[in-house]
């Protein structure tokens, strides 16, 4: 028994170490972008005046229409307050709309944290990673992500919710657990046991064709 369980703990650190690298890469990867664009922003420029002084306005809309387009997949579009919380937000929220899915949030919390930004990385990467596979599972009109944050006095309240397919979950013993193999129970085990190391609370229901998780972490 004590063998299997540091077999267990052992998956589970190298599922944690993997998740963190994905997430970091992905942030980073955002962040370069925004440094390209910056770096050509002169030469955009350029661009559009010479198609201006041709009068070529139909090229000068073509060619905005490729920078709003650009840009709409690195732009912030949410700011908390925290910026480990902004960075991992942002970059999710810009994958998912890039899989045409709609997404809503709203989140405003504190600027200094109790939580790691470590465990917060681990909490919205593996919510978020989740709710963007269970969208994809469904028509591009029917998928749909929201995002709530806020500070309830003392406590770190979020909130997400997203559209799903039915049957890909099933419960047992009071928890969700995830049908799609071997491996991706991980992300759920890792969010429990920081909920719980934090004296937190977590609640999951699955109802009307939407799947919510709701967490509250002690500050």
């Amino acid at each position: 028994m004590l063998f299997l369980s540091k077999m267990i703990d052992k998956r589970i650190a190298a599922y944690q170490n993997e998740l963190i690298s994905i997430h970091y890469d992905e942030v980073q990867n955002m962040y370069n972008q925004v440094r390209g664009w910056r770096h050509d922003y002169r030469n955009h420029i350029q661009i559009l005046k010479s198609y201006a002084g041709s009068d070529d306005m139909v090229s000068v809309m073509h060619y905005l229409d490729g920078l709003d387009t650009d840009l709409q997949t690195v732009e912030t579009v949410i700011k908390t307050g925290n910026k480990m919380t902004d960075a991992i937000l942002n970059s999710k929220i810009s994958l998912a709309r890039s899989k045409s899915i709609t997404v809503i949030a709203d989140a405003n919390i504190a600027i200094e944290l109790r939580t790691s930004e470590l465990d917060l990385c681990i909490i919205i990467g593996n919510l978020l990673d989740n709710a963007i596979e269970a969208c994809l599972e469904l028509p591009e009109e029917q998928r749909f992500i929201r995002i709530y944050m806020e500070m309830k006095s003392t406590q770190l309240y979020m909130s997400i919710t997203n559209s799903a397919p039915q049957g890909k979950l099933h419960k047992a013993g009071g928890r969700f657990f995830t049908t799609k193999g071997e491996g991706h129970g991980f992300g759920l085990v890792r969010i429990d046991n920081i909920v719980e190391r934090y004296s937190g609370y977590i609640s999951r229901n699955s109802e009307d064709g939407a799947f919510t998780t709701e967490i509250l972490l002690p500050q």
